[in-house]
């Protein structure tokens, strides 16, 4: 039972988010009409997401294939998912744990501090569940000790990070009715900063004045399919005709595949951002039944996409600098000692266009431009220095992708390095 409520229903953002919107319905006393339409609509919103999500990853897999056998590419991607997954035989107990008591701290904090943020993006909640169970052991703890202290860490995180970054998320949305809850937040605040010391809010990236020629441009979705085409038909030149049409494509031409890649990476975009819009309009409502009841005040800390429709050139800025930050500093990372890290497109992907909004929001285009930059810095180095830390475990093939991960395990093992338990 212990393990369907884990697995099945907290570990599916979804249901979990859905339960969110029916209780604040519930609480509210709407009619059931209302109750069934909310909680359904906000279901679907996130399963949209996660739909759109899927096409967008499928396409960058197969560019990531295509890259790598290019130009030969050899080092550790990133990856929360598979390092996640190799950590449950070991840690799995301890994550589950870690993640039920943590989000019952992360409520008690939002109802009595300041601090007044429900993290809603599950799947995050569970990675940082496990990377918290395993750097803890790491240190030296174990048991009760590890699972109290892994689940106050756990609810620390899942309202100090949102806080951290709500004033740049009131900028960039106009308003205070949601919280950004992704584990991402350090390079999103790196890149506000960034913005505002190196650019001019005014000069936004969504003014960018496009000539009458160019007037299909100024559809997101066009302007999308048009940049990943000239991404995608590069490097498959470069990988060649008879790799991609013998390993990747099923026998279709490499060029035609490649078109197809990219046009599919686009509706990704489209389907995300359609699911993004049927959530906020659905989960923002239902929480005022848990905001006025359980915590008063409080606001629903969503996942990062949210914020796209927002700034959507942005958006596409933040991706293609993140990326190129991060194929940058794999010439660096050796010469610091450290493994290579392989840009993975899927968190330069979502980091990098995240960042891009929050620089824009300080600083326009240049802002969007420089603060995505330095999150592709941010989540090339930082995972490299948690590989060596993760190492001692048998982790040494993958690790955490997003900064806020990196950043907590460091900090926890010099911690417990200080106090001489690690």
């Amino acid at each position: 039972m212990l393990e369907i409520i884990m697995k099945d229903i907290l570990g599916t953002p979804a249901i979990l988010v859905g339960l969110f919107a029916l209780i604040g319905l519930l609480l509210q006393r709407k009619a059931t009409t209302d109750i069934v339409s909310g909680t359904l609509k906000t279901i679907m919103g996130f399963v949209i997401i996660g739909a759109g999500a899927g096409v967008l990853i499928g396409s960058l897999d197969i560019f990531s294939q295509m890259f790598n056998y290019a130009f030969n590419v050899q080092g550790v991607i990133p990856n929360n998912e598979a390092i996640v997954a190799a950590a449950q035989s070991k840690f799995g107990t301890f994550t589950a744990l870690i993640m039920v008591f943590g989000m019952i701290v992360n409520i008690l904090l939002a109802r009595f501090t300041p601090f007044k943020y429900i993290f809603l993006t599950g799947h995050h909640t569970l990675f940082m569940a496990c990377l918290i169970a395993v750097t803890l052991s790491v240190g030296g703890l174990q048991g009760a000790p590890l699972v109290i202290s892994g689940s106050i860490i756990l609810g620390l995180c899942m309202v100090l990070f949102p806080a951290m970054i709500q004033p740049y998320v009131r900028q960039i949305t106009g308003s205070n009715d949601f919280a950004i809850g992704h584990f991402g937040t350090i390079g999103y605040f790196i890149s506000a900063k960034v913005g505002k010391w190196f650019g001019n809010k005014e000069n936004s990236t969504e003014h960018i004045k496009v000539p009458k020629s160019l007037g299909f441009l100024r559809d997101t979705s066009v302007a999308v399919s048009l940049t990943m085409v000239i991404f995608f038909v590069v490097v498959a030149l470069f990988a060649g005709q008879r790799y991609i049409e013998s390993t990747l494509s099923g026998g279709s031409n490499f060029i035609v595949f490649s078109l197809m890649q990219a046009i599919t990476f686009a509706a990704g975009v489209f389907i995300i951002l359609a699911g993004v819009r049927m959530l906020i309009a659905e989960i923002v409502p239902a929480f005022k039944g848990i905001a006025e009841k359980v915590a008063p005040n409080t606001k629903p800390a969503l996942d990062c996409p949210t914020v796209f429709p927002f700034a959507p050139n942005a958006v596409i800025i933040g991706f293609l600098f993140s990326f190129i930050a991060g194929l940058l500093s794999m010439f660096f990372l050796p010469i610091m000692g450290l493994k290579v890290i392989v840009p993975g497109l899927v968190p330069h992907f979502f980091t990098g266009a995240a960042a891009g909004v929050f620089g824009n929001a300080t600083g326009g285009l240049r802002g969007a431009i420089f603060g995505s930059l330095a999150n592709g810095i941010i989540i090339s180095f930082i995972p490299a220095v948690l590989l060596v830390l993760m190492g001692d475990i048998g982790f040494e093939g993958t690790t955490f992708g997003d900064p806020d991960f990196g950043v907590i395990g460091i900090l926890i093992l010099a911690i417990l390095k200080l106090f001489g338990a690690a």
